[in-house]
């Protein structure tokens, strides 16, 4: 089978970087060799840590250097007036809640979260959006 072909080049130097979201070994495999970084979707952070360091060794292992990975973890932030005491989701619950979680992606060395806070209960119109956009980055900056 032959490979990929891509007809317009980037003209960005150096090119855009890649990030891929993937789960399954084989797709896990190609982040730590083809990727600049990775992008876990739905993926609780409890398990973000270990796969990343999966990744990571697969990079050296191809070599590649690990520290040159970057993880971008996506938030889908769902803003609640009382806390989530029972399976909650990352991400979902008070500002306190999801500052808990802001601080856990950094720890696991996130170089970026990517917040969507559309689905907030609550959020029904722009002005809206913006609102919760404004809490999130008052938390953010305070984690």
């Amino acid at each position: 089978m032959p490979k990929s072909i891509i007809g317009t080049k980037p003209v960005q130097k150096p090119p855009p970087p890649i990030y891929m979201a993937a789960y399954a070994p084989s797709a896990l495999k190609r982040v730590a060799t083809e990727a600049n970084g990775w992008l876990p979707v739905g993926i609780p952070l409890s398990s973000v840590g270990t796969m990343f360091d999966g990744i990571k060794s697969m990079a050296k292992n191809a070599g590649r250097d690990p520290s040159a990975l970057e993880l971008i973890v996506g938030a889908g932030v769902e803003i609640h007036n009382t806390p989530i005491q029972k399976d909650r989701v990352d991400f979902t619950g008070t500002l306190e809640q999801i500052a808990e979680d802001v601080t856990t992606a950094r720890k696991l060395g996130a170089a970026e979260i990517v917040i969507s806070a559309q689905f907030s209960p609550g959020v029904e119109t722009a002005k809206d959006l913006v609102a919760r956009m404004e809490e999130l980055w008052r938390i953010a900056k305070q984690t």
